[in-house]
């Protein structure tokens, strides 16, 4: 019996992996490139159509193959995600990227936290969730925290779905904002602008290459310093809430996850690596990430989403709000003081 449950936990494993190929492969037709829409949001969208449509078909047995992929793939996603970044990169980006980050990363997760849960009546997932989406670098930032929180897919899948939606819309916004004249930047200040406050890797890259190459190229550097904010972050999150019965002491969970991340990212400092290997990991991990997504998709039902999805888009818009206006500012004055 233990086999033959185990052999079902392949077979989910082995759907998983389908969906993920398929959100691959879709990910390179023209359509999606000229959208920069990931893999991984490709995945999480064919996966929720899975699950309102056939997921009730497959047998119980499956779960554990697909429960897999959303918690143990999840995590080493997260921390082969490390081989993107070097400390170098960090430091050639100087003290204005590194600040004008922060600001941007602490500021938009305390708005999101507080006017998410004080105003719009949201739960503290949804709100943290859809925070950590806009405030470091999108569905990967909501796949780490999920890790930490432990929460329901769906409200995962919501905040993806906000940061899709507004990510997507400032990747076209802040080019044609700037070619009409209406953000007074130069190419520096626009890199670290749209590094520091647009949503998702790929929409950094997608934004930053419409207006120059050289606004690209520092806009990913400010962008991957954003994604290193990831591990803090988590931190926090982990000393907050993750804690023993009510009425005990409070006990801090390390997200070890977090912690390769880093150590990764170490690793990939030291450049012992070829740039064709380093090229094969990256592809991998987002192949990993990819089949977490579209696991984290079979999991998430419509039905889950009454009374959670309007208050969560109206908090992810006051957070685009704030990341265009919020972030011209903090750019500005990083650029004037520093």
């Amino acid at each position: 019996m233990p086999s033959l449950k185990r052999f079902d936990t392949y077979k989910a494993l082995l759907l998983v992996f389908c969906f993920a190929l398929l959100a691959n492969l879709l990910s390179r037709l023209e359509f999606f490139e000229h959208l920069a829409l990931s893999p991984l949001v490709i995945g999480i969208v064919l996966g929720m159509l899975f699950a309102n449509t056939l997921r009730h078909k497959l047998p119980m047995s499956w779960n554990g193959g697909i429960l897999f992929c959303t918690k143990i793939l999840l995590r080493l996603g997260i921390i082969l995600y490390g081989f993107r970044i070097t400390f170098s990169q960090i430091g050639a980006m100087g003290l204005q990227g590194v600040v004008a980050s922060i600001l941007v990363v602490v500021l938009t997760l305390t708005l999101g936290y507080i006017f998410g849960v004080k105003v719009l009546g949201l739960d503290k997932e949804t709100s943290l969730l859809t925070a950590a989406g806009s405030a470091i670098c999108g569905a990967a930032a909501v796949l780490a925290v999920e890790g930490v929180l432990k929460n329901e897919p769906h409200k995962s899948a919501v905040a993806v779905g906000t940061v899709v939606l507004f990510g997507t819309l400032a990747m076209f916004a802040y080019p044609l904002a700037y070619q009409l004249g209406w953000v007074p930047f130069d190419m520096g200040q626009e890199g670290l602008y749209i590094g520091a406050s647009v949503h998702e890797v790929a929409q950094v890259v997608g934004a930053g290459s419409a207006i120059a190459p050289e606004v690209a190229d520092s806009a990913i550097i400010v962008k991957m310093f954003r994604v290193m904010l990831l591990v803090p972050v988590l931190m926090v999150i982990a000393w907050m809430f993750q804690t023993q019965a009510e009425g005990e002491k409070r006990t801090v969970v390390i997200p070890w996850f977090a912690i390769g991340f880093i150590v990764v990212a170490g690793f990939n400092s030291l450049h012992l690596l070829s740039t064709n290997v380093i090229a094969s990991i990256t592809l991998v991990d987002t192949f990993l990430l990819t089949m977490a997504m579209s696991a984290l998709g079979m999991e998430t039902h419509f039905k889950k989403f009454k009374g959670v999805g309007g208050k969560a888009m109206l908090l992810a818009l006051v957070l685009f709000g704030w990341l265009v206006v919020g972030g011209f500012f903090i750019v500005q004055a990083c650029t004037r003081y520093l």
